[in-house]
C-alpha cells in the first residue's frame, strides 16, 4: 500500500535563477530569506526555489502524499523542507515570467489548507550562471497536508547552495 496520491515531472522555466510556488488567492506562508538555506525563499507569501542555471528550464517532479514520505537523499545535494499554506486549493509550482506547457499536479491536492513540502534539489553546480539548452538540474518535491512547523534543512552539500547562503 502506498500513501502516494499523484506524481508529475515536466520541466519547469527558470529565469534569473528562479522558479515559484504560489497559491492565487493569498500568501503561501511567512517571510523566510533566502540566506537561511540558499534552496527556498519566501517573500510576500510566494515559495521562490533557487536555481544553479540563470535560464532555461529545470527538470521538476512533484509527488502528493497523505502523509509524510520517507526521505529521498539518496542522490540529493540539498533538501529542505517548509510549511506552506493554501487559500485556494490551487498551490502550485509556476515559472517566473513563462507559464508551464502543461502544469504539474496541484500542491494543495486536498485542497485549501496547511502543507509540508520537502523540496529536493540535484547538479545546481553544473551551469551556474548559464543559460543551457538542456537540462542541467533535477529537483523533487514531496508534499502532504501537515500542521505549520519550522522550517527544516536536512542536506546542504552543493557550492551554489553555499553562494547562496553567504550573501
Amino acid at each position: 500500500m502506498t500513501d502516494q496520491a499523484e506524481q508529475g515531472r515536466r520541466l519547469v522555466p527558470v529565469q534569473y535563477h528562479q522558479f515559484q510556488i504560489s497559491d492565487e488567492d493569498g500568501p503561501a506562508g511567512p517571510d523566510l530569506p533566502r540566506e537561511h538555506n540558499g534552496l527556498i525563499e519566501v517573500q510576500d507569501g510566494i515559495a521562490t526555489i533557487h536555481t544553479g542555471i540563470h535560464t532555461g528550464h529545470v527538470d521538476v517532479t512533484v509527488t502528493s502524499h497523505t502523509q509524510a514520505p520517507q526521505p529521498r537523499d539518496d542522490v540529493w545535494e540539498e533538501i529542505v523542507e517548509v510549511s506552506l499554506h493554501s487559500v485556494s486549493g490551487e498551490l502550485m509550482v509556476r515559472g517566473l515570467m513563462d507559464d508551464l506547457d502543461e502544469e504539474l499536479p496541484m500542491l494543495s491536492f486536498a485542497g485549501p489548507g496547511d502543507y509540508r513540502l520537502r523540496i529536493h534539489a540535484r547538479d545546481r553546480d553544473t551551469a551556474i550562471d548559464l543559460a543551457p539548452d538542456e537540462v542541467t538540474e533535477w529537483y523533487l518535491i514531496q508534499v502532504w497536508p501537515a500542521p505549520p512547523q519550522d522550517v527544516a534543512v536536512r542536506r546542504q552539500t552543493d557550492t551554489y547552495g553555499a553562494s547562496v547562503r553567504a550573501h
